[in-house]
């Protein structure tokens, strides 16, 4: 089994304390900004960034649906994990300025892609729709925090 891996950054018009704050609000902000990709919502500890237990289901294709319960820790400044507890997805979120008001959001999913012919296609295609559902979302939480 390969690593796969996506990665998607937006620079948002924002100071990266306000971006990064909004981000870990599980109980407020993060649902209004997820994509249609993303259902049943529920944080079921915590909502505020470290110690906070989440779940949603993430729908990124018409057939391929994940049943996610995310433990979020922030181990570093400006930078947030959800750890999987159902699958090997792990999703990283760093936050750092970007010059006066900016800052830039990276969102980095690695998780252990399945092998054979199946893993290949997972390899090549994955990626890129998990970015566009990212993208989205990066745009979502910059006219959040644009406001």
């Amino acid at each position: 089994m390969a690593q796969v891996e996506a990665t998607t950054e937006r620079i948002i018009a924002a100071d990266a304390e306000t971006v990064f704050d909004a981000l870990a609000d599980y109980k407020e902000v993060r649902g209004k900004v997820l994509t249609g990709h993303f259902s049943e919502y529920e944080v079921r500890e915590g909502g505020d960034g470290e110690g906070t237990l989440v779940h949603w289901k993430l729908q990124a294709t018409s057939k391929r649906v994940r049943d996610c319960l995310l433990e979020v820790t922030e181990p570093t400044d400006g930078q947030l994990v959800e750890k999987d507890r159902n699958s090997s997805m792990v999703t990283t979120w760093v936050v750092t300025p970007a010059g006066e008001g900016r800052s830039k959001a990276v969102v980095t999913t690695v998780w252990d892609g399945a092998g054979g012919i199946g893993g290949f296609f997972e390899r090549t295609f994955a990626p890129k729709g998990l970015g566009r559902i990212y993208d989205e979302l990066l745009q979502n939480l910059a006219t959040e925090v644009e406001k």
